[in-house]
């Protein structure tokens, strides 16, 4: 299917300052200096006086409630010290609508970004828990994690190799080269492992140390990967200035070498994963007590997630879509992220845009249904996790610093870099104003361990989810028709180094 280029429909404003406040300009001719252009290029850059920023101080220390703020502030965390109490009391985990069967336990990536895999896995483990008679249970994030990082290495090279073409100093090449490979992911790339590798219980492969703390052997691939990128453009390049240097099995083979390399690094500091294809078998004890084996393989472990009592099934699974809330683009828009995946010849990563509104509908209607909900947002704004609350009037700025730090809307944010998808999660539960039947609070089940929030669960305000969350997965069929027509489109191209390509 053809694709159309990404263009951002908005226009630049210009602002000009006073002494009190700022004035914003339409586009266009300013005053008699010209255009904005001419009155950047016209005027004289302004350094800073010794006399201006005394006379700053000395009116900003001049208020009593200043001097108060200062010594309160520059002993501690400011977030800490300007954490509203109140909200704190207001944010209860009190819900209307929550889903039957939330699974557990609270699960830790620890020190990686491995949350979408984490939030993934606990979105199909429930209908295996119900299956199984369980009261804990864990997919194994290693096994996926495993396969994500080989395959994401064949998929850099790939890049490299198809950008040849283009000067080591191109805005894309360098784009490849800042980051090889991350520990985030999409929801679209969570299929892609699971329907080439399967699913194992945790058990069968757990996490070694360099599972839940990836810096070390992220570096090792980083070095390794950058390496064999400069390898494969200098063999391509010597192809084409010297027919018959190089040929397409010479290709093959240099990065089949590449890659053996990277999975050796993977095995021998992970550990060898269960084969996608042999078969396993996984003893436990039920609920009941009762010892109970299963003897399968990842893949048909995966694709048997199924329980009389939970319509997620696998078929389920395949269907979900991503929703996402990007503003800058008009609501029914099909996106797709250029360059950006994990397994060559997998699914592509794919954004149906909706407003706000139609977002949390579908939210509300996958949590009536039972099913919970993965979604991604940018968790570190307005949040706290030791209290495991997310609310815009969370943490006071305008009591401490008398600015505010929601000036931009949320389309500004993610122009300007202010704000993108960081976390994935998962939604189990929603309040519903009793008299206007709109969306109030939700329960979040994270993935940082039992020691935050309450017992491992958050609590986000509504308010927070339309500033802060950007994407939502859904079942297809509990949206409406318009919705799913937008699955039709040729999608709209953003770059590899939009914030909708960030990767949670």
């Amino acid at each position: 299917m053809g694709v159309s280029q990404s263009k951002l429909p908005f226009e630049e404003k210009a602002i000009i300052t006073t002494d009190d406040e700022y004035v914003h300009v339409e586009n266009g001719l300013i005053g008699e200096k010209g255009t904005i252009t001419g009155i950047a290029k016209s005027r004289t850059p302004e350094g800073l006086s010794f006399s201006t920023v005394s006379k700053w101080e000395g009116t900003l220390l001049e208020d009593p409630k200043n001097r108060l703020a200062l010594s309160a502030l520059s002993a501690a965390n400011p977030r800490d010290v300007l954490l509203s109490r109140a909200v704190k009391i207001a944010e209860q985990q009190v819900f209307n609508i929550k889903i039957p069967f939330e699974g557990g336990p609270i699960t830790n990536q620890r020190q990686s970004g491995r949350c979408w895999l984490f939030a993934s896995t606990n979105v199909f483990r429930v209908a295996l828990m119900q299956k199984y008679n369980l009261d804990q249970f864990e997919l194994s994030q290693a096994y996926l994690f495993f396969w994500d990082k080989l395959e994401k290495s064949n998929w850099f090279l790939e890049q490299i190799i198809s950008t040849a073409d283009q000067d080591l100093d191109s805005r894309l090449v360098q784009r490849l080269l800042h980051e090889p490979l991350s520990d985030g992911g999409q929801w679209d790339m969570v299929y892609n492992l699971v329907d080439k590798y399967g699913l194992v219980p945790q058990t069968l492969y757990p996490d070694s140390f360099n599972a839940s703390s990836s810096s070390v052997i992220n570096s090792i691939i980083f070095t390794k990967l950058r390496e064999y990128a400069l390898v494969l453009r200098k063999l391509l390049s010597s192809s084409s200035t010297n027919p018959g240097t190089a040929t397409q099995q010479t290709l093959s083979n240099t990065k089949a070498k590449m890659m053996k390399e990277i999975h050796a690094i993977l095995t021998l500091t992970l550990g060898p994963p269960p084969s996608a294809t042999g078969e396993f078998t996984w003893s436990f004890v039920d609920r009941s007590g009762k010892a109970r084996t299963v003897r399968s393989t990842p893949k048909a472990f995966a694709q048997d997630i199924y329980s009389p009592k939970f319509r997620l099934t696998s078929s389920t699974i395949s269907r979900m879509v991503s929703l996402v809330h990007d503003p800058r683009h008009p609501p029914l828009t099909l996106m797709t992220v250029d360059r950006l995946g994990n397994v060559v010849g997998g699914r592509n990563i794919t954004y149906i845009n909706v407003d706000m509104a139609t977002l949390k509908s579908a939210c509300v209607s996958m949590l009536r249904a039972g099913y919970p909900v993965f979604f991604g947002s940018d968790v570190g704004k307005f949040s706290d996790r030791v209290a495991g609350v997310m609310d815009l009037d969370l943490i006071d700025y305008e009591l401490g610093f008398n600015v505010s730090l929601l000036g931009a809307d949320k389309a500004s944010r993610l122009r300007t870099g202010e704000s993108l998808m960081t976390h994935a999660m998962v939604l189990t539960a929603v309040h519903l104003d009793e008299e206007t039947n709109k969306t109030v609070r939700w329960r979040v089940q994270n993935s940082w361990g039992t020691g935050v929030g309450e017992e491992g669960w958050f609590v986000m305000s509504d308010g927070w989810m339309d500033e802060f969350v950007y994407q939502a997965v859904v079942d297809v069929d509990i949206l409406s028709k318009e919705v799913k027509d937008v699955l039709k489109q040729e999608p709209v191209v953003l770059p590899l180094w939009d914030p909708m390509g960030s990767l949670a």
